[in-house]
């Protein structure tokens, strides 16, 4: 067993030249979009860090505000999700991607010059649209580009980078707020949405020049002639339809791949919300026993979730990679770990150290974003390629559209620090988690079984087909 991960860990690339292939494609296509959802990540995070950093004093925000803004820019996301990933059909993803970098970079510039919630509301709202486009749009590509036993260890990597936003997002605005607050008149806060917007040109600029498309319209000059065959012949041959038309919505919306793959998402989602929802950052700013957090604190504490979240990304998406994607293992850790995790925040009496504990624990649950979309790819890579883009984007947007509500339902600013109400709802999610995860594992199952006879029928009638054109 050892010897068989250390030589998955080394690749499993066989043909000739697959390996160098494999190694210019986490080069060019990994290292862009890590980046490019590091600095996603970054910017959407950084609106909690600026929040307890001294932005809710002086733009005087009152109630659940905070919460508000987050909804508006959960549903500028949702709307994003779909015709983001329709689009790169008709527009070049070494074009898209970095335009839609260019465009949330300059918007979260201008929510420095923000002087209130509701200017800081209209803004996020468009920014979350351009950033709606990164994290669906790669995992589309992901999945044109690389092999079933290639694609859970890449996507984990990209959802790890993500996280790493948000947990060095904190350490930045510790930098920032020591060294620049007050530098030019500007607090410490505008500084961080000013950065924050300049570091993400350069890297627009390097995919314009250098990200390869898909295996079949790609024209990098770092890729070959056989490069490029080599990249087609790696991943299934499926029909390719346009994206728009009745025929493929019908087809779409008949299928068990969409409504299984969104509402897994949904729920699985859902469980994220300790993290999504900078619980741990609300719960110290408002701490049950009257502790006061320096601004230090209230940003650095809370990235030990992330922490955790990128070990438990990767663990799990390495793992079920080598187990032959058995993406279905973390359904059940995430069931396990919501339903404990929540206990021990409700548990009375409670204490800081337990609860410490807890969310940082929660963090793990991050790692369904890796392997549940790998999950999706797996299944939906033998059919038709506009299916997996829309059942993908589908997965983020109905999560998403949930989301909008659900926050403010269940983990508002004001119901810091226990969030009762947000801990009962964990619980029920983590348990309709395993139980939804059972279902896929059947319908994926039973799929496998059938996909040989209907691969069969297929070549018969291809070949009848040719017999009666000799």
């Amino acid at each position: 067993m050892p010897s068989k991960f250390v030589g998955y860990l080394r690749g499993t690339q066989k043909k000739p030249g697959e390996r160098a292939l494999v190694q210019k494609l986490d080069f060019f296509i990994l290292t862009f979009c890590c980046l490019m959802y590091f600095l996603n990540y970054l910017d959407r995070s950084n609106l909690a860090n600026a929040y307890v950093s001294g932005m809710r004093e002086e733009l005087h925000f009152k109630g659940n505000q905070f919460n508000q803004i987050n909804t508006v820019f959960t549903v500028g996301y949702t709307i994003g999700q779909v015709p983001c990933n329709i689009a790169l059909y008709y527009i070049k993803p070494r074009i898209f991607f970095p335009a839609m970098m260019v465009i949330w970079a300059s918007l979260t510039m201008a929510t420095a010059g923000t002087h209130n919630p509701q200017g800081i509301m209209a803004i996020r709202f468009f920014q979350a649209i351009a950033e709606s486009s990164t994290f669906v749009g790669t995992h589309y590509i992901l999945g044109s580009w690389y092999t079933e036993k290639e694609l859970g260890k890449r996507s984990g990597i990209f959802t790890a980078s993500g996280l790493a936003g948000t947990m060095i997002g904190g350490f930045i605005q510790t930098g920032i707020h020591s060294s620049m607050d007050g530098l030019s008149g500007l607090a410490g806060w505008r500084w961080l949405f000013i950065i924050d917007g300049i570091i993400t040109l350069p890297v627009a600029i390097y995919g314009f020049l250098l990200f390869p498309n898909t295996p079949s319209t790609t024209t990098a000059p770092y890729l070959s002639a056989k490069d490029r065959a080599l990249a087609i012949s790696r991943v299934p041959e499926v029909d390719e339809r346009t994206p728009i038309s009745w025929s493929f919505l019908k087809r779409c919306f008949s299928s068990w791949y969409w409504y299984g793959f969104v509402m897994l998402w949904i729920i699985a989602g859902e469980t994220e919300s300790f993290s999504s929802n900078s619980l741990l950052a609300l719960y110290l700013k408002a701490h049950p026993g009257g502790h006061k957090y320096t601004i230090s604190q209230l940003n650095n504490y809370p990235t030990g979730v992330a922490a955790v979240g990128i070990a438990s990304t990767l663990f799990w998406a390495t793992l079920t990679d080598f187990l032959g994607g058995k993406r279905y293992l973390v359904g059940y850790w995430i069931g396990i770990t919501g339903v404990v995790t929540s206990t021990m925040i409700l548990a009375k009496p409670g204490s800081t150290a337990v609860h410490f504990a807890a969310y940082y624990w929660a963090g793990s649950v991050y790692a369904c974003q890796a392997t549940f979309f790998a999950w999706a790819n797996d299944v939906l890579r033998h059919e038709e390629d506009s299916l997996r883009a829309v059942v993908i984007a589908s997965m983020n947007m109905g999560s998403n559209a949930v989301n909008a509500w659900w926050s403010i339902v269940f983990y508002s600013a004001d119901l810091a620090p226990k969030f009762t109400r947000g801990m009962y709802a964990m619980i029920a999610t983590s348990i309709a988690l395993a139980i939804w995860t059972t279902g896929m594992l059947y319908m994926t199952h039973r799929e496998e079984k059938r996909r040989p006879i209907q691969n069969g029928q297929v070549m018969a009638e291809k070949s009848q087909v040719a017999d009666e054109k000799v």
